[in-house]
């Protein structure tokens, strides 16, 4: 498991640096992976400082932090 969500956290990573600043929604989407694996592998990319959460509306932002 531990693999899967390092990948996936590659992929949110590529996906970020293509598209800038994406809705949540947009980024579960986008990956096209379970929903759950998305979360587990943004709260890695977050823990570690690569990423921006903000809260909007009835969603969040995503971005890298460059």
């Amino acid at each position: 498991m531990i693999t899967e969500i390092g990948i996936v956290a590659g992929d949110i990573w590529h996906y970020l640096d293509q598209h800038g600043q994406v809705a949540l929604s947009g980024l579960v989407s986008g990956i096209d992976k379970p929903r759950d694996l998305v979360l587990m592998s943004l709260g890695w990319l977050a823990r570690e400082g690569h990423v921006i959460l903000q809260q909007a509306e009835s969603d969040y932002k995503v971005t890298l932090r460059k």
